[in-house]
């Protein structure tokens, strides 16, 4: 079945730009190259990458870039003194999946950067065609300034291994689909009486992370606790295994925080709405004024945050 015939099948009603999408990645089928899928939240771009995943012979597989790389991690830290760990590692992980899909990618580690230019590579030498879906221009992955030169091979990489296509339409399609769990409570601090008695450290990857309180699969966090230490995206992945109900409180105005404490926070939103966890954001400022003045690089995180309801 080709590209179109499939996504028509399923009874959708494309827009134009997701029309006009659809058209070059059917001038792209059957040249073996991947595909590198871009553009702001909620137009259809993971529809459209699993459409053209679902049309590719097997043997294929489909990873979540979070979940992978935090399982990737793992198993390079489990062998970091043996030589080809990486290698190794992906040959693992991949098997003989010759289409990897990868969703939500993006790059703001410097760490992560070299690792994802290392799998690039490792991809290439086995052959494997890339589809990923990303929020940002290869371009404008690891976008820190002071950064950014580090992850240019990653980058020539992923233009030399996929094309890329741009998915830019009016409408965010994650608003027509109802009110989410999350919410947003306008407030200096949690009550007392909403907290359990007595704040616990949290053994997370080797690391201690303190948190307000837990209590039957709920979890309270201070924002300087969660995002001006340094914890990772491998913690947040390790801890909505644990809960599935999270709050945030002493959320500041992001603007008067740091580059590392405000991508710490569009980090842990990106891993708990991706879990589908219940999120509840406490802080004395307005939703618009967090995320207002001169923060840069969260257009994602506010589209997302967009969607909680804010209650007085």
């Amino acid at each position: 079945m080709d590209l179109r015939a499939h996504v028509s099948a399923g009874g959708y009603e494309l827009d134009a730009a997701q029309l006009a999408a659809v058209e070059r990645l059917e001038e792209l089928q059957g040249r073996r190259k991947g595909v590198y899928l871009h553009g702001p939240v909620g137009r259809g771009k993971s529809f459209l990458a699993d459409a053209v995943f679902d049309v590719l012979p097997e043997p294929k597989k489909r990873v979540h870039f979070h979940a992978f790389f935090q399982e990737l991690h793992r198993r390079i830290s489990a062998r970091l003194h043996v030589r080809g760990a990486v290698a190794k590692a992906v040959r693992e992980l991949v098997g003989r999946a010759k289409v990897l899909a990868f969703d939500e990618l993006h790059v703001h580690d410097v760490g992560d950067a070299v690792l994802m230019t290392r799998l690039l590579e490792e991809l290439q030498r086995r052959q494997v065609m890339i589809i990923a879906t990303s929020n940002y221009p290869p371009d404008g992955l690891l976008p820190n300034p002071l950064f950014h030169d580090h992850f240019l091979p990653g980058i020539a990489l992923i233009k030399q291994l996929m094309d890329v296509v741009h998915l830019d339409g009016p409408t965010d399609y994650r608003h027509l689909h109802g009110a989410p769990r999350s919410r947003f409570e306008t407030g200096a601090i949690v009550t007392a009486a909403a907290l359990p008695a007595t704040p616990v450290v949290l053994e997370v990857n080797g690391r201690a992370i303190t948190a307000l309180g837990e209590e039957c699969g709920k979890v309270w966090f201070d924002f300087g606790d969660l995002c001006e230490k340094p914890t990772s995206t491998q913690d947040y992945l390790e801890l909505v295994q644990r809960y599935d109900d999270w709050v945030i409180a002493g959320v500041p105005k992001l603007e008067n925080r740091d580059r590392e404490a405000r991508q710490r926070f569009a980090n842990v939103v990106d891993v708990l709405v991706d879990a589908d966890v219940r999120l509840t954001l406490v802080s004395e400022h307005p939703l618009a004024e967090i995320l207002g003045g001169e923060v840069r690089d969260l257009d994602r995180t506010a589209s997302r945050l967009e969607l909680i309801n804010t209650t007085g």
